[in-house]
């Protein structure tokens, strides 16, 4: 179940509110014997976060959350999570959960000895809140009935938003409901990289910006560029891969504001991008690169990223 960005009176008693966390969905299932992990398109995770596999609890269930990577403030880091995401070997795992562990902050059951999507939200928290997880870092997402102390909190610590649930709404599996309403404090997208432009002085070596787009037909719109968010082994890495994919044509619908001089790669990258807010002609204001997702390019279109998308 997907959430829609409809607005919503955080005072109405027939809601309450949860952390919008900064990671992965997830699907954890147990069948009284097995542990599954699987994406929300199904695709197996175990091997990705092996940590989430050794959970107990008394009854087979099915529980829908987010999986997380804590920075050393204790709060959600994507950028950690990247160095998860990627995994698909036992050896290289064992590795990455000593350096960057995560959490799977569960927020809803969908099965619990039977079916219980149809239930409302309410009974369904009140069914998850009474069962018992050892042996994982499964915890329960926080909820507050008063969305605004809930938003003071996000707004303090950075967080990348909340959602409202209405309390009545049963589990609609792959809907996007107005039932859910997500409220983002810190704006995401997901953009194709196209091209970059060439670094100078300390990044000489390196590149200046990635050149962004969204899918408009069998080219790019361009959206602008990005050169904030990147850490030294970042650019050496994305540099790497870059070098691999360039092209002489560009990706690029023609758009006077493209850069001098860029550098046009084969679009199959695709970022996380944070920003401000979209600009009259649709461009990104203050946009800071999050990390790469497995996402493929060509569906990452206009319609689902671009302005006034819901996402």
């Amino acid at each position: 179940m997907l959430a829609s960005t409809l607005s919503v009176d955080w005072g109405h008693e027939d809601w309450m509110f949860e952390v919008k966390f900064d990671g992965v969905r997830g699907i954890l299932a147990y069948d009284g014997r097995d542990i599954t992990i699987t994406s929300r398109k199904g695709n197996p995770m175990a091997v990705t976060y092996p940590e989430l596999s050794g959970f107990i609890t008394d009854e087979p269930c099915v529980i829908d959350g987010e999986i997380i990577a804590l920075d050393q403030a204790g709060n959600p880091s994507f950028g950690r999570l990247q160095t998860r995401m990627n995994i698909k070997s036992r050896a290289g795992a064992a590795d990455a959960v000593k350096l960057a562990p995560v959490t799977f902050m569960a927020f809803d059951v969908l099965y619990y000895q039977e079916p219980v999507i149809d239930l409302p939200w309410s009974d369904r928290r009140h069914l998850l809140e009474s069962m018992r997880f050892e042996g994982a870092p499964v915890l329960l997402s926080p909820i507050e009935e008063d969305g605004s102390a809930l938003w003071t909190a996000v707004t303090e610590r950075t967080l990348e938003g909340m959602v409202g649930k209405l309390k009545s709404s049963p589990y609609q599996p792959g809907v996007r409901s107005p039932d859910w309403r997500k409220i983002p404090f810190i704006h995401q997208l997901r953009a194709v990289i196209g091209g970059f432009t060439r670094g100078e002085r300390s990044r000489a070596s390196t590149f200046g910006s990635l050149l962004l787009g969204l899918r408009d037909g069998d080219r790019l719109r361009y959206i602008g560029s990005v050169g904030t968010g990147f850490d030294q082994p970042t650019l050496r890495a994305v540099k790497t891969a870059l070098d691999q994919m360039t092209q002489a044509d560009s990706p690029f619908h023609p758009d006077t504001d493209l850069p001098a001089g860029s550098v046009f790669v084969n679009p199959d990258l695709v970022a996380v991008i944070e920003y401000k807010e979209w600009t009259g002609p649709g461009r990104l204001r203050a946009p800071s690169f999050k990390g790469f997702t497995n996402d493929p390019w060509y569906e990452v279109t206009v319609a689902s990223e671009g302005p006034g998308a819901d996402r």
